[in-house]
């Protein structure tokens, strides 16, 4: 959540951020509205209390008359208090709930609009041109079938559309570039975590997921629990309800977990092979660092991520996010976008998003810095997403008799294997 000192302060930023997120700009009234409420109710909370201990004072002196009176007095301020606490309560309650509803502050040099307002900020790698190399690249699901790695068949019959099978090859390419990413992230001094993969709702809410990301959150009813769809929530809430001393930070997990996403509103998109699916394995960056550093910490996992693309040999781009298409925890988000040659465009590979103060104000973790205790910045960003990375290798990485060679950084971890060969129907 924003800092409603800012709020009241500048309440035209608020508003313009809503507007360039193409959100319920009313909202900002709103709040502004029930805060007032909460604070002029706890004043008037406080000066009837005030009053009532003082007469609680007099009434034991009184007699007669007078005491009579002095008590018909308290009975009232009573009555009067207890409402007083009812209409602070219920509007702290409005205020929170209002809080809660309102995305981020935007960075100011995000662009504005929606998905396609995006800028592209730099370019790597080279795309093949296999008009010139003689051969039409085949899809990763023709590779995979061919490597005998994919099984989306199985995959449908046994749990339905959008789920598949790693087999063979497929299933040690995973191992390969997850082992790989935690790797590389452990040489940059991430702590390698394994993460839960069900989370109480307080720490979904508190990493901003069940907000605009709602409908693409899987629920369990009967324990009130949520399956993640990144272990970025496990990772923010990790620290939930912490102090942590200032020369702690900064502090980098990177998090192994399964991620299940609903996938809403993707009818008909993505549907062959393993894109977009509802279950998959992902390596996740995440950094608490103060705030005065985050926008620093941000370019440093853009970084990590370019560095990881790059290890894998494969030409993308970095993006910078427009407004319109940042969740609602990001101020700012850089999505690194490989080439998928069936597509003939980019597509996202990784996102890396500066969350500024937003988690930790919901999720109560804050930093000591001397006599100072305040919010701290909580960042994440995306190492490896299994399934699309590997579509992203099959793709680029395919030669003309359905082999797929391995990039250098993967072989140490298939057994230095430097192809993976069609296996024999």
């Amino acid at each position: 959540m924003i800092d409603l000192r800012l709020l009241r302060e500048d309440p035209d930023r608020v508003r313009a951020s809503q507007r360039a997120r193409g959100e319920d700009v009313a909202l900002v009234d709103a709040l502004l509205s029930a805060d007032e409420r909460r604070r002029s109710s706890g004043v008037r909370f406080d000066e009837l209390r005030a009053e009532q201990k003082a007469l609680g004072k007099l009434i034991p002196k009184a007699a007669g008359d007078e005491k009579a009176e002095l008590l018909k007095k308290a009975g009232q301020l009573a009555a009067d208090v207890k409402a007083a606490d009812a209409d602070r309560d219920a509007a702290a309650t409005e205020t929170q709930e209002l809080l809660l509803r309102l995305g981020n502050l935007i960075h100011p040099d995000v662009p504005v609009g929606g998905e396609e307002d995006f800028v592209t900020l730099e370019t790597h790698g080279s795309i093949r041109d296999f008009d010139a190399e003689g051969f039409e690249p085949r899809d990763h699901l023709e590779l995979g079938q061919r490597l005998g790695a994919i099984d989306v068949e199985r995959g449908a019959k046994v749990s339905g559309s959008r789920f598949y099978f790693l087999t063979g090859v497929g299933a040690l390419l995973e191992l390969a570039l997850v082992n790989a990413a935690m790797a590389q992230a452990t040489a940059a001094g991430f702590t390698p975590m394994l993460t839960p993969a069900l989370v109480r709702p307080q720490s979904m809410a508190g990493t901003g997921f069940l907000g605009q990301a709602a409908q693409d959150v899987y629920h369990l009813d009967k324990d009130d629990l949520y399956l993640v769809g990144t272990s970025e929530v496990a990772l923010a809430a990790y620290h939930m309800d912490e102090i942590i001393d200032a020369d702690r930070l900064p502090l980098r997990y990177a998090g192994f977990s399964p991620c299940f996403r609903r996938e809403a509103g993707s009818h008909g998109k993505d549907t062959r092979g393993i894109f977009r699916v509802h279950q998959f394995d992902k390596v996740e960056m995440f950094s608490y660092v103060d705030p005065e550093d985050s926008q620093a910490e941000h370019q440093r996992l853009l970084e990590w991520e370019k560095q990881w693309l790059t290890s894998l040999e494969l030409p993308f781009r970095v993006i910078d996010v427009a407004s319109g298409d940042l969740g609602s925890s990001a101020a700012r988000k850089y999505d690194c976008e490989a080439w998928i040659p069936t597509q003939g465009k980019y597509r996202e590979l990784t996102s890396t998003s500066d969350c500024t103060e937003f988690q930790s104000r919901r999720l109560q973790i804050r930093v000591r810095d001397g006599k100072q205790v305040r919010p701290l910045a909580t960042l994440n960003g995306t190492l490896c997403a299994v399934p699309r990375t590997i579509v992203a290798l099959l793709e680029n990485h395919q030669q003309a008799d359905g082999s797929v060679r391995v990039p250098e950084v993967l072989r140490p971890y298939l057994g230095g294997r430097e192809i993976l060969e069609p296996v024999a129907k």
